[in-house]
């Protein structure tokens, strides 16, 4: 990057900052990004002198709004709630709806912008949003967990629809929860409308919904490793997590012949050296039991260690796919990995590895593929329901599992034509932000300024 260039990325930096303060997500999500983009941005006047870059920085709006619900002791509680619509340039809003403690308005914002690019590389006509609430299910009835979700809804459904904005799940909201939100949806909107997705089948879901952002993961993995004349047969991969996405990665990985050797909770990690047997990460997908007891269940009974307090990034791997939550695998962590000879990195959650394990990956040349890239299968499958429903269709498990794969081999296509390798690293990131940047700055382009 060229002197001009540097000043003028660390001016737009300095203002996003002053106008962000106080939220280290989302201006990190900002810098990942535009240290990749912005020459590029910078020698494409059209796009300089409309200003896309700055206005990308800034949310299309921010719903906040107050959630009132009583418990099951009739105490009634209050909590947050948040919609982000970042942007719609390329389709209606599209993200997940995510109810967690640690919900803030930098997460979400975060959250957003990643998803606007994400939805970038599907090819779908979809934007990007995120939503969600600082309420904690964790400790909650199932009677609760309505009562809650319907209070959500109240606030939340002047704001959503199918050509609008159309959420998902996210962490804390699988079909249990967007079917209590989809049904006082329809209610208050006296419509059935695809306006919520990762529905139950019976009432508008799609086939493969559940498996798709584990499964595109690995379909992305396997695109990464091909590049390199390699197959995942007998590679040891390393898993964070052990929720839906961890468990789909490892079960597909599983079936191409890789060795999962490790998963994990908050608590802790399962190290396996042999293999977590195929049989104890089908019951637990088929049981939908992430939890830490899990996890030491099939410790109990297929062997291996557990590691409490510890992360799966210190035992050698071929491949790792941090599948948890943001900023989860550091600067020690990828220092171990690198000492430990590990290949890959895949991300299938979003933004999991902080901003120098990244550097270290990229200094000592190992292939790092960003979740806007590796973990957009979600999303994809979110996008084909949201057409199976226009049409009022259901599409085959085999039809569908066949487009996630070749939607993710395009992704990989995009990333492969923009990365602009140099000394023969492949680099990822440059790839998926170059590619998916320049889709939506063509579309707010062709737009015109508002």
């Amino acid at each position: 990057m060229d002197k001009q260039h540097k000043q003028g990325l660390e001016d737009f930096l300095a203002w996003v900052q002053t106008r962000n303060p106080d939220e280290p997500e989302f201006n990190q999500a900002i810098r990942e990004l535009a240290y990749d983009v912005y020459p590029y941005y910078a020698e494409h006047t059209g796009w300089h002198s409309a200003k896309i870059l700055p206005r990308l920085s800034e949310a299309d709006r921010i719903i906040t709004f107050r959630v009132c619900w009583e418990d099951d002791t009739g105490e009634v509680q209050v909590n947050r709630g948040w919609r982000v619509q970042h942007c719609s340039a390329v389709g209606p809003y599209k993200g997940g709806i995510r109810f967690h403690r640690s919900v803030t308005a930098s997460v979400l914002k975060f959250l957003a912008f990643e998803q606007t690019f994400k939805n970038a590389l599907t090819g779908l006509p979809i934007g990007g949003g995120k939503g969600g609430s600082d309420f904690d299910p964790s400790d909650r009835s199932n009677r609760e967990i309505m009562r809650f979700c319907q209070a959500f809804m109240n606030e939340l459904y002047r704001h959503i629809g199918e050509n609008t904005d159309v959420p998902a799940g996210d962490i804390n909201v699988g079909r249990r929860e967007i079917g209590y939100l989809f049904g006082h949806y329809r209610r208050l909107a006296n419509s059935f409308t695809g306006a919520l997705t990762g529905k139950d089948i019976e009432f508008g879901g799609s086939h493969v919904r559940m498996e798709a952002t584990g499964y595109g993961l690995i379909y992305f993995l396997r695109c990464m490793l091909a590049q390199r004349q390699q197959a995942l047969d007998g590679l040891r991969v390393s898993i964070s997590g052990a929720g839906n996405v961890a468990l789909h990665a490892a079960q597909k990985a599983m079936q191409l012949g890789a060795r999962v050797i490790t998963l994990s909770s908050s608590k802790g990690v399962l190290h396996n050296e042999s293999g977590i047997p195929q049989k104890d990460i089908d019951a637990a997908i088929e049981a939908a039991d992430s939890s830490t007891k899990t996890l030491k269940a099939i410790q109990s009974s297929s062997g291996g260690d557990w590691y409490d307090g510890e992360k799966p990034w210190q035992f050698p791997c071929d491949i790792a796919l941090p599948c948890a939550t943001q900023n989860e695998l550091g600067e020690e962590d990828a220092r171990a990995l690198i000492d430990n000879q590990c290949q890959i990195v895949a991300e299938g959650a979003n933004m999991p590895c902080t901003e120098d394990a990244t550097r270290l990956f990229k200094e000592n040349k190992v292939l790092h593929a960003p979740g806007k890239a590796s973990n957009a299968g979600g999303v994809a499958l979110s996008g084909l329901e949201m057409a199976q429903n226009a049409s009022f269709s259901r599409w085959e498990q085999e039809h569908l599992d066949e487009k996630l794969l070749e939607i993710m081999q395009d992704i990989h296509a995009q990333c492969i034509q923009h990365l602009e390798a140099e000394d023969g690293y492949q680099d990822y990131h440059r790839g998926a932000n170059i590619a998916a940047f320049h889709r939506v700055a063509n579309a707010l382009m062709a737009q015109g300024v508002g």
